[in-house]
């Protein structure tokens, strides 16, 4: 699908079709063009309209794409990613900016929440392409970064969660849980690593494109970028804590188990030696109690032998 929006007089409109004249630096005029999961037909647009070079259309139309920026002849080319939570991790969304002197085309896959909350805002309020597209740019580039905030805050939620389950509900499931949260911290930053770079360029003025005024727009955009990258750092060696404190917590409550088990078991050894001897199918007459009472002196042996175990293995705090 193709939308198009063009900007002059003051006035933001959205028009059916484009208008060749529209492209050139000198109409006067400011041009979005923005293609939401493109045909083979729509993207045609790319290449005879705007002449954009055959390999950022090729990047253009690819399905996934390593985040960039490139300079061409007459236009910027560059590539962010967008995210969302999705099963066992984050889905990206790449968004694909074509940046000449007075247009602006978008290409992104119909799911990008930045591009579409402002084309719904792009009619009603005409500020936001008549300041140009280069502020366009950093608009959707700006709202793109701020979605990665709730995504932030709720990964650090689930590591809270975790934390406090490790000791008040502890289980063996648990371990299968941290270890996703680890791959989707890891995955994070994986994303987030290349696209701080690019908006850095930016930031830089690497471009003739990006004025000195952007760019401080743009700087502020990557602070945003760097600060949540330094989270995702912190969240890798929190969850590093946890696993650890999850394997320490299983591992003493397996001490636990064990010294209860080894306790038995030593108790039970003398008593077993005990029981053993005088139930051998011998008459011992020189055995205490002789040989109708010497069950009851058993007893009374095997009591005796168990609390003062028993009382050797507290008074050391074994127990």
């Amino acid at each position: 699908m193709i939308s198009i929006f063009l900007h002059r007089n003051g006035r933001t409109e959205q028009v059916a079709s484009l208008d060749r004249g529209w492209v050139q630096s000198g109409s006067g005029v400011y041009l979005w063009v923005d293609l939401a999961q493109p045909s083979i037909p729509e993207s045609l647009i790319l290449s005879d309209t705007f002449a954009f070079h055959r390999l950022s259309v090729e990047d253009a139309m690819s399905a996934r794409q390593y985040p960039k920026v490139e300079a061409y002849d007459g236009y910027l080319y560059a590539i962010v990613h967008e995210i969302e939570r999705a099963d066992g991790g984050f889905a990206t969304h790449d968004v694909d900016f074509f940046l000449g002197p007075n247009y602006l085309v978008t290409v992104h896959d119909g799911d990008s929440r930045a591009i579409l909350e402002l084309r719904d805002h792009a009619v009603r309020n005409p500020k936001i392409l008549g300041e140009g597209p280069v502020v366009l740019l950093h608009r959707a580039v700006d709202a793109i970064v701020d979605h990665y905030r709730p995504e932030i805050d709720k990964l650090e939620d689930r590591l809270d969660e975790l934390e406090k389950a490790i000791f008040e509900q502890p289980s063996p499931a648990l371990a299968r849980d941290i270890l996703a949260e680890k791959r989707m911290v890891s995955a994070l930053r994986r994303i987030i690593t290349p696209q701080r770079d690019v908006i850095a360029r930016l930031a830089r003025r690497d471009f003739v494109d990006i004025s000195t005024e952007m760019s401080f727009r743009f700087r502020d955009v990557y602070d945003h970028l760097v600060r949540i990258n330094d989270d995702v750092l912190m969240f890798q060696d929190r969850i590093t804590g946890i696993l650890d404190a999850h394997l320490s917590n299983v591992s003493n409550r397996l001490n636990e188990v064990m010294k209860v088990l080894t306790v038995v078991s030593t108790v039970f050894m003398p008593l077993t030696l005990l029981t053993g001897v005088f139930g051998m199918n011998l008459w011992l007459p020189h055995l205490p109690g002789g040989e109708h009472a010497q069950f009851w002196w058993l007893c009374g042996i095997m009591i005796a032998v168990s609390a003062t175990m028993l009382a050797v293995f507290r008074r050391n705090h074994w127990i």
